[in-house]
Order: structure tokens, then sequence, then C-alpha cells
């Protein structure tokens, strides 16, 4: 795994696709190998990007890697699509509308399917996101699927959340109900070439001071993603000015600080899940309790119980 690790940190794009699948199929040196990326972090800046599907989420990604690019930056794409049911792979493959990009050895774009999880995010983001990292790219973009209301996971393994709205499309207060409104950096109005951005510039706003920011406000940015592409620099100056609040206050150590937290609690919860598991399918007594219970709390609780008796003996 060291191995590996060191091949990714001298930029090998091969092995870094290599560490990302074998993170997604639960290779069994998984942790072994996250350890050792985890000790070659280079200080990439991780930006989600979410929103509801429609809202051009990865045509605005793709003109802002064409923008990066052209100041030299390096840029390593998260896409999170869903799960197909026959092949158990990424569904829509956010990689087709990206193909300008593919010969460019400084962008590398990931599929990942989110394999039942409810957070627009696969289980394995996270670990891909270190990977990234270790690898070196100055910006590590996530596109969430784009869930409406299960959007908030993102906050949990990005540096800046950027939600991307359109115009008259009633968003905003699907944005404002589902709790986004709290956990955004940055709200980029898309297709702003259309009729009606001022009516959602000042509902943002409104929506803005209502929640009272104590420490980053979020900015608004008006882009357009066509073949004149507008407001991507502001955008960039967004995301850098985020990226130094973050740097440089007592929020954005303590915004690090649980996000670890988060993540120390998911490994410990994978952990658990897989060995109760373990222990429930390997006893067929246990299995065929189903049949005379009726009860899945007292169920979980009895399993649960013996799982715990196990680890004491």
């Amino acid at each position: 795994m060291e191995q590996l690790a060191e091949r990714i940190a001298k930029q090998d794009q091969r092995a870094l696709a290599r560490a990302i699948t074998m993170v997604e199929n639960d290779h069994p040196e998984k942790l072994a190998l996250l350890s050792a990326i985890n000790q070659r972090k280079q200080g990439s800046h991780y930006v989600g990007i979410t929103g509801s599907p429609g809202a051009g989420k990865s045509s605005l990604l793709d003109h802002l890697v064409t923008h990066l690019r052209e100041q030299d930056k390096t840029v390593a794409i998260i896409a999170v699509d869903p799960t197909s049911p026959f092949s158990g792979g990424a569904l829509l493959g956010d990689r087709v509308r990206m193909h300008k990009h593919f010969t460019d050895e400084n962008v590398f774009i990931r599929s990942m399917a989110t394999r039942g999880s409810l957070g627009g995010l696969a289980r394995a983001t996270k670990d891909a996101i270190r990977a990234c990292d270790a690898y070196g790219f100055d910006y590590i973009f996530v596109e969430t699927v784009g869930v409406g209301q299960s959007e908030l996971d993102i906050m949990k393994v990005v540096d800046t959340t950027a939600v991307v709205l359109t115009p008259n499309s009633g968003d905003v207060m699907q944005v404002f109900k589902a709790g986004i409104m709290e956990i955004a950096d940055l709200f980029i109005i898309n297709k702003a070439d259309l009729p009606g951005v001022r009516q959602l510039k000042n509902q943002l706003y409104d929506m803005i001071h209502m929640v009272g920011y104590e420490q980053f406000e979020p900015r608004v940015i008006e882009a357009v993603s066509t073949n004149e592409p507008q407001g991507f620099d502001k955008m960039v100056r967004a995301f850098e000015q985020h990226r130094d609040h973050l740097l440089n206050s007592e929020a954005g150590i303590q915004k690090r600080q649980e996000q670890l937290k988060h993540e120390v609690y998911d490994l410990i919860h994978d952990a658990v899940y897989k060995d109760v598991i373990q222990m429930i399918e390997k006893d067929e007594s246990l299995i065929q309790e189903l049949n005379s219970v009726t009860d899945p709390y007292q169920l979980a609780d009895q399993w649960l119980r013996a799982w715990k008796g196990a680890g004491d003996g």
C-alpha cells in the first residue's frame, strides 16, 4: 500500500484510479492504503458543487475547469451519479459532458455511483478526495447527484460549498426549506442570461439576511455556461476568499475539527456494521430467528447484545 500511495504522490494517474477503485470495492487493505495516502496530503482546495437536477451543474463545471486550466491550475473532478440498478455503476456518467478535457493530463475526472447512499454522495467520496489531494491537484471538485433536500452531506467533506440555482425554477424556496442555506458558502445563479435573474438575486439576499451569518456571508455570483461564458473570474475569486477565511479564522479551525470528527465516526460506524453483519450471517441459528420474531427492534437489540458479548469474550 505504501508503494501505491507513493506512486500517487508522484502524480501517477493510473495509480490514483486504481486506489479509488480499491476504495469503492472495499478492498481488505483499504484502511492501510488510506492511512498511507493521508500522510501525503498536499493541501488541495475541496469545492462541492450541488443543486437540483437540471440546474446545469455539469456544464458549469466544464467551463469552470476550462477557466482554471487557462490559469495553469490542476483539477480533479469527482462526479457522483445515481447507481445503475443493473450494473451497480454510475448511471449518468458526467464525463460525457466534459469530453474536451479527456486528453488533458492535468485534469482527472472520475464518476462514482452513490450505491444507495442518500446524502447525494457516494460512501467512498471522502476517500477519493483524499487520494486526489495526495496526488497534488490545486482544486478538487465534488459534483453531487442533485437530489434536492438530501444534499447536506457535502459540507462534511469539502472546504467550500457552492449551490447552483437557475432563474424561474422555484429552487430557492426548496433550498431554504431543506436547510441548504446554512451550508452554502457561495450561490451561483447559472443560466443568468435568462429572465428572472434580478428576482432570484433579491430572494437570495433576503434569505441570506434572514439567516444572519456571523462569520462568512455567502457570495451570489451570476454565471453563463454557453459559448461565451461569464462570471467565472468572480466565481474563482469567491472560492479563494472563502478559503482564506477558513485558513485564517476560528470558524475554519472548528469546521476542520467537525469534519474530522464526522469522518472518525463514519469509520467506526462502518467497522461496527460490518462486524455485526459478519457475526449474524455466519450463524445460521441467528438468521432463523427472523422466522419467529415479529418485532425488529427487539431482534436488533438482541443481536447487538450478542455482538457485544462476543467482543467481551
